[in-house]
């Protein structure tokens, strides 16, 4: 504030009395402003609505209904009023554009060339210069007074529980973390209620699709590297376990993919119940052998991607991938922003420049036309179609998907459209702030791909470069599960994630259903918590007026635990094939020490994933005692995935407490 003007002026001067239609048109045109603004940042088919904060509106809205009466107030009025919208604003801005992840303190960030809307942003959130004396001493009491306030809380969408970084501005203009706050937060995450614990004799059977995405791993990860705890949204078990390579035995033929291990141990949290565990190994195809790779990278450039772990980690990352392909293989790149264009034509892999020169030139800017840039990459991938190879669409987004297809489920309807003609979607996610974790899903499992989150050009290298046959080439698709649980023998079950990929009873033996694919050598794990007949753990009353009969399926099958059938398609067949599996007592083990290293670093990742969530089973289970079955189970740890988990058990455990 200059010497020139002072706020206290105003307690002399008298205020001009609008006439009633001016007041009312400035109100109108104000509130609407503000609600054109909402609904620009709004994401597309998100179920979540408006991104702004509900206490930034309110706040707004009563300091204009204020001023719209024309009521004279002090400076120091003025400036309490103000406070709460304004502050609250510039903290939204900083916490957003201004922060990031992994840099070391407040960096500022570089103007989005072509977006408007982010410079006007990054203005207000520039450092002001020092204030005089009299300037802070009414700022402070400003914020005190702002912070005495009563405020909305904001949506439950936008808070990230156990987090503690909700930031305010101090008086340099940078931003402070606000101890015992929580951090707001527009990410997207699908909620979901934890699998329960299911009776046999009213329901015996339990099917669902496999899932071998890792995104929730990466999230969930840099969340704790962070120093906060995940939002339990974010966190499904069966990806948290399946981010890890288990060396199950390799089946013998491409015909027939999959070896399915199955064993039946102690739990460790809980001496009265036993856990299936269930360890399937896909083919894993010969280099030489595999087949050529039609691959379209469509990349999101729009504005929200302008931030180091964005765009930048986006681009070195798929220069990771193009080492993993050759001249059989050929490339596009479509960007979206604002709307689709071709940045690279079909192109031979092995003319490497010419490809990196596509890709170093991507610069962000501009809204995110999602849609039309998912039809342009399907376009070019028809157009340079490999009969009898893989033909893929990668697409590479912070999921902020707010120009174009209206709604998820129009996206939903044009992935499947061209999954039925033989193009298959991945998905890889960047940043937070604004991720849409809800949406890339849905994109993937629609797509017949895989979900994958990057944070690091670390994991880029996991899942781009080890893992490539996996990530690119099937060789299964719509793989599905079903476990028929013996009441002879087994009085409860519950399956240790999955939540979200459930199927009905009947979709089992329906073709028409889509369910999970499988890639070259990728393994998937499920585990089912049991409680045996006459266990003390049996939760569920037996019903008065149900059942009385423990009918088994066969004289023989008495002993059984369960049936076990899994189902699939090979990449270019329409018709399922059928595996199926008698689980017995032959598959007991006398002790966890008795399972292979593999199963016990499963079963201890699907603990850790379980206490994240606050899950009831594992409540008297401690983060030591996880850590003590990993470390136990570690085995060989080339790349030191493992040992990283190790690390993030115990940061969990310190957040935790």
């Amino acid at each position: 504030m200059s010497d020139e003007f002072d706020l206290d002026i105003l307690k002399t001067v008298k205020a001009p009395r609008p006439d009633a239609e001016t007041r009312d048109r400035a109100m109108r045109e104000a509130l609407a402003a503000f609600d054109d603004e909402k609904k620009s940042a709004a994401t597309q088919g998100s179920a979540s609505g408006a991104r702004l904060m509900t206490i930034l509106q309110r706040s707004w809205s009563t300091t204009m209904e204020t001023l719209s009466k024309g009521r004279l107030m002090s400076g120091t009025a003025i400036a309490t009023i103000l406070a709460v919208p304004l502050a609250g604003y510039l903290a939204f801005m900083v916490m957003n554009d201004g922060y990031r992840p992994g840099l070391t303190g407040s960096q500022p960030m570089e103007l989005a060339a072509g977006n408007a809307d982010d410079r006007a942003r990054r203005e207000v959130a520039r450092p002001a210069p020092e204030p005089a004396p009299r300037e802070a001493e009414e700022r402070d009491r400003s914020i005190v007074l702002s912070e005495a306030m009563p405020q909305a809380a904001p949506p439950a969408s936008y808070v990230q529980q156990g987090a503690l970084a909700k930031r305010s501005l101090v008086g340099d203009g940078s931003a402070k973390v606000m101890p015992g706050m929580e951090r707001l937060s527009r990410d997207r995450f699908e909620s979901f209620e934890t699998s329960s614990v299911r009776a046999v004799l009213e329901d015996p059977v339990s099917t669902f699709s496999i899932d071998v995405d890792t995104a929730s791993y990466a999230v969930i990860r840099r969340a704790l590297m962070e120093g906060r705890l995940p939002d339990p949204d974010s966190v499904r078990v069966e990806e948290l376990i399946n981010y890890f390579n288990y060396a199950y035995p390799l089946p013998d033929s491409r015909e027939a993919p999959f070896g399915v291990n199955v064993s039946v141990s102690p739990t460790p949290w809980n001496a009265d119940t036993k856990l299936m565990h269930i360890g399937i190994q896909g083919y894993d195809i010969v280099p030489a052998e595999r087949p050529a790779a039609n691959l379209v990278f469509l990349i999101d450039v729009s504005g929200s991607m302008d931030a180091p772990d964005k765009l930048p980690l986006l681009k070195s990352a798929f220069r990771l991938l193009l080492d993993k392909l050759d001249d059989r293989d050929t490339v596009s790149i479509v960007t979206y922003a604002g709307n689709a264009g071709t940045v690279l034509e079909p192109t031979k892999a092995d003319e490497r420049e010419k490809i990196l020169e596509a890709i170093d030139n991507l610069q962000p800017g501009g809204t995110t036309a999602g849609a039309a840039g998912i039809e342009q990459a399907y376009k070019l991938a028809r157009q340079a179609r490999v009969e009898g190879g893989v033909n893929r669409v990668m697409l590479a987004s912070d999921g902020d998907f707010n120009v174009g297809a209206s709604s998820d489920e129009e996206l939903k309807r044009i992935i499947e459209d061209e999954r039925d003609d033989g193009i298959f979607l991945s998905v890889f996610g960047f940043g937070q702030g604004n991720y849409n974790d809800q949406l890339m899903q849905v994109l993937a499992q629609n797509g017949n791909g895989t979900a994958a989150y990057i944070d690091t050009l670390a994991e880029a290298q996991k899942t781009l470069v080890e893992e490539a046959g996996s990530t690119l080439f099937p060789i299964a698709k719509d793989v599905k599960i079903q476990v028929e649980f013996n009441p002879e023998t087994v009085a409860e079950y519950r399956l240790i994630g999955y939540e979200t990929r459930a199927l009905k009873r009947e979709d089992f033996n329906n073709d028409r259903v889509d369910a999970g694919d499988i890639g070259s050598g990728h393994s998937v794990t499920a585990i089912y918590e049991i409680t045996p007949v006459g266990s003390p753990a049996v939760q569920n009353d037996p019903l008065r007026y149900g059942e009385t009969e423990q009918a088994a399926a066969s004289g023989d099958a008495s002993d059984e635990y369960a049936f076990l059938k899994l189902r699939y398609k090979l990449p270019n067949e329409t018709k399922s094939h059928l595996m199926t599996t008698p689980v017995g007592p032959a598959f007991d083990k006398a002790s966890l020490a008795a399972l292979s290293t593999d199963a016990r670093f499963s079963i201890a990742v699907a603990a850790f994933g379980q206490k994240l969530r606050d899950t009831d089973a594992v409540a008297n289970y401690s983060w030591d005692e996880i850590r003590e079955l990993a470390a136990g189970a570690r085995g060989a740890d080339p790349y030191g995935y493992r040992s990283e988990f190790l690390r993030l058990i115990g940061l969990a455990e310190s957040l935790d407490r």
